[in-house]
């Protein structure tokens, strides 16, 4: 089995001497979530305006595609490996609280705040890898567990603490020159971290053996464990990455915002999955890329926002929406089976 096979699922159609063709390239895992996005974006460029296609209309929706996209990142590639966390719904305002609390309410450097955050994302990650791995109950319900459990102690402690559910913090400069400024006025700085963290994951995932073993992972657990690939560290891992990305997000909403607040965060849970799911990612597991991902996020932030700039009724938003989600994962559902059912040969 060839490593390109393992990256993406599918066995590429072998390249002609001038370069890749159309055929192939049509046949890429990517391209269904590639054409989605521009159907979408082309669907309300016409009906959105020029306010849609100015400065301001793009960093609507590339603000919030960056704030999603982050934490769709390790949440499809838990997808991949054929789990799934929606713990991430708690772990973000937990992660908001956690430092306005530490350098907000205590007024101590925003340097600890922000570690204990991040501290905080990456323990619930653990304890819910270790459990996934420990009880063998299905993912799912470990980190629906771990949503209400995390959701409550934030909410407790909170009013504990501080009286209230909402608490405010002041970052200094430099903390908001790093997680929480407009670029331009406009442009959330959560957009470079975004742009990062693709890099990172695209890396991980398409170029280093660690990529190999998550979809090794979501294709096939037993025959993985028989090849001697640590399945216990690579789970625990995905679980880590997850919450680590999605505290912070908690953190740069907190700073940018300059409050934290504990009924943020729950959109999350299922703006992620069908971002990842738009992107190519089966829920099964063993299929997916970051391209796609990438794609996928895009998506649901144009459609997400781009409906405000239409001249269309409030009433028929949530329909406009579902329809063109819905159109754009079948379009990427026909692509994915084209790829998988491509025979070389056939070509010839």
């Amino acid at each position: 089995m060839s490593d390109t096979f393992n990256r993406t699922g599918v066995q590429p159609a072998p390249r002609p001497a001038g370069g890749l063709s159309f055929g192939a390239l049509a046949r890429r895992p990517e391209m269904g979530s590639f054409l989605g996005m521009v159907i979408v974006f082309a669907f309300f460029a016409v009906f959105g305006g020029i306010n849609f296609v100015s400065a301001g209309g793009t960093a609507s929706w590339l603000n919030v595609a960056s704030e999603i996209g982050i934490v769709a990142l390790p949440v499809g590639l838990l997808m991949i490996a054929g789990e799934l966390d929606i713990s991430i719904g708690s772990v973000i305002p937990a992660a908001s609280m956690t430092v306005a609390i530490v350098s907000g309410t205590f007024e101590l450097p925003l340097i600890l705040g922000v570690a204990a955050a991040l501290g905080l994302g990456l323990l619930v990650g653990l304890i819910n890898g270790v459990l996934v791995i420990r009880t063998g109950v299905p993912s799912l319900i470990v980190t629906l567990g771990s949503l209400f459990a995390v959701a409550g102690l934030t909410l407790g402690l909170s009013v504990i603490i501080t009286g209230s559910t909402g608490v405010p913090i002041q970052a200094g400069p430099v903390g908001k020159a790093i997680l929480g400024q407009f670029i331009a006025g406009i442009f959330q700085v959560t957009i470079l971290w975004w742009l990062l963290a693709i890099a990172v994951v695209g890396f991980l995932l398409h170029v280093s053996r660690w990529g190999n073993w998550v979809f090794a992972l979501g294709g096939d657990k037993v025959s993985a464990r028989n090849e001697g690939i640590p399945i216990d560290r690579l789970v625990i891992q995905l679980f880590m990455g997850s919450g680590f990305a999605a505290a912070f997000v908690g953190v740069s909403q907190a700073i940018l915002y300059n409050s934290a607040q504990v009924s943020t965060g729950q959109s999350f849970i299922f703006n992620s999955i069908i971002s990842v799911v738009i992107g190519g990612v089966l829920l099964t597991g063993g299929f997916g890329s970051v391209i796609g991902i990438v794609f996928g996020t895009i998506t649901f932030a144009i459609v997400n926002q781009g409906i405000f700039y239409t001249g269309f009724d409030a009433n028929w938003a949530s329909l406009i929406i579902g329809v063109l989600l819905l159109l754009a994962v079948l379009l990427n559902n026909t692509f994915r089976k084209a790829a998988l059912n491509y025979s070389p040969r056939k070509a010839k």
